[in-house]
């Protein structure tokens, strides 16, 4: 699967297969997070691979009542639990960070998982970004040290099932030329 057909295929998948993923496999859609650009190459990701099911109970009890991807997180196989350095990505300077937007881990962050999602794609797994949850109760499950934090969590299983395609903006919606709102 080529990379434009993998960023327009893949989807968030919430239901889950409980057949058990390979170490080889897992390791590939690690590495795909291991190579993401980061800021100055800081590369503040960490990541916690979860397979106890109690441990998982605990994080899906992280998520807000009405998250959809509660179940997702109890039955799959594997939870990847992404997490950050902080005041590392986006800091040159001793006493705060080099931009007006602050620590860039997010940032950092969000492109290991990207690259994460599309590589697990490619590979026949699914997985669904998930953020909305008590992230310090999480770090406490975890074991998360001082400086650092949890930032998202995604399950990582075979697909039970298919995701329709949501609808897209057209491009002439997003995109303007020279000035923001000129077509």
């Amino acid at each position: 699967m080529d990379v434009p057909e993998a960023i327009k295929a893949r989807r968030s998948i919430r239901r889950y297969k409980t057949d058990p993923i390979d170490d080889k496999i897992l390791e590939q859609v690690l590495e795909a997070a291991r190579w993401s650009p980061s800021w100055a190459n800081t590369q503040c990701w960490r990541f916690i691979i979860v397979r106890n099911n109690d441990v998982k109970n605990e994080l899906a009890g992280t998520l807000t009542p009405t998250n959809p991807s509660i179940n997702a997180i109890k039955a799959a196989p594997i939870v990847i639990v992404a997490c950050a350095v902080l005041r590392k990505a986006g800091f040159y300077r001793e006493g705060g960070p080099s931009t007006v937007l602050g620590d860039w881990f997010m940032f950092d962050v969000g492109l290991a998982m990207g690259n994460l999602t599309l590589a697990a794609h490619a590979l026949g797994l699914g997985t669904v970004h998930v953020g909305n949850f008590d992230h310090k109760k999480a770090e406490s499950i975890l074991g998360v040290p001082e400086g650092f934090c949890v930032v998202e969590m995604t399950p990582l299983g075979y697909p039970d099932g298919e995701a329709k395609a949501p609808p897209r903006k057209e491009l002439a919606e997003i995109v303007f030329n020279e000035k923001f709102g000129v077509q």
